[in-house]
């Protein structure tokens, strides 16, 4: 298989983005980021997620954002951006944009301004797929309100315009459904408290929020997880268990937030949040502290 048809396996860190105290992007400790993040072992980013607030930035700082992870990103680091919009007219030319920028792959959510029908969902995807880039669906329908389902994506497969979905809704169950309508669709997971289970189900990937913060210890685990190892689930199961508490802010509504605290403690450049996202109350941001520097407390890095 191809570099390129790989692009999308392994880790994937969904970035969150850094802002200078203007709340302006700080692009240069953006691509200190990602370059940490390559040097602790991860195999790629997700710039313009909803951790990287994409929907708060200007066209021009979206666009910017893309382009400084693909000239931070050592030879082999994948660059997904996602490329998440309205409707054809909107994501064609982001996508185009991540082409033209040099990148491997791209994050996509089903149109989102309207409960978008089957037709609606494909024609979307169709549009997408006809740029050239390989494209991961994004399956979130709790906030977008619609579901890829199992015989959706195999579908969407079938017709060769989608490469992998970002599975999100915790349903572990799904993932045996999707291999079961398209063995080839490649399973990622979506959310960091189900990693050891859709590992266990034979994930090859994982678009992740908490490396961001503790990168070592995600991929020990995210190793751990998939190497298809019985024994090794025995090993992953107290670093799992250690994590969990953090692991399961990916999933709350807070996420953003708690994830650039966590990074805070560690020593990385969380920092704030743009408008409608503010701070933390202060019970929620005591307790993702204390569990933070309990995790590193454990040796967890």
């Amino acid at each position: 298989m191809s570099q390129l048809a790989k692009a999308w396996h392994g880790i994937h860190v969904a970035t969150a983005l850094p802002f200078h105290d203007d709340l302006s992007v700080d692009y240069d400790g953006f691509a200190e980021h990602v370059r940490w993040l390559a040097e602790n072992g991860m195999d790629g980013v997700t710039p313009n997620g909803s951790l990287g607030e994409y929907q708060t930035l200007t066209p021009e700082e979206r666009a910017r954002v893309v382009e400084v992870a693909v000239e931070a990103a050592p030879e082999g680091f994948g660059v997904m951006p996602g490329a998440a919009a309205y409707g054809a007219a909107e994501i064609v030319p982001w996508i185009e944009q991540a082409a033209n920028a040099g990148a491997h792959s791209v994050l996509l959510l089903p149109p989102n301004a309207f409960r978008a029908d089957r037709q609606a969902v494909l024609e979307h995807y169709r549009a997408a797929a006809a740029v050239g880039l390989p494209v991961v669906a994004y399956n979130n329908p709790i906030d977008t309100k619609v579901d890829l389902t199992p015989d959706l994506l195999a579908e969407l497969h079938a017709e060769g315009l989608i490469v992998a979905v970002k599975e999100f809704t915790g349903d572990v169950r799904r993932s045996y459904e999707i291999r079961e309508l398209a063995p080839e669709l490649d399973l990622l997971i979506g959310s960091d408290d189900v990693l050891l289970e859709l590992g266990l189900a034979g994930a090859v990937g994982w678009i992740a929020g908490y490396p961001n913060a503790l990168p070592r210890a995600s991929k020990e685990l995210y190793d751990l997880c998939t190497s298809g190892n019985v024994g090794d689930i025995a090993k992953a199961l107290p670093l799992y268990r250690d994590l969990h508490s953090l692991l399961r802010w990916d999933s709350k509504t807070e996420f953003v937030q708690a994830i650039k605290l966590s990074m805070d403690v560690v020593g990385r450049k969380g920092g704030s949040c743009r408008a409608p996202r503010g701070p933390l109350p202060p019970e929620i941001a005591e307790q993702v502290v204390a569990d933070t520097k309990a995790a590193v407390a454990k040796g967890h890095n």
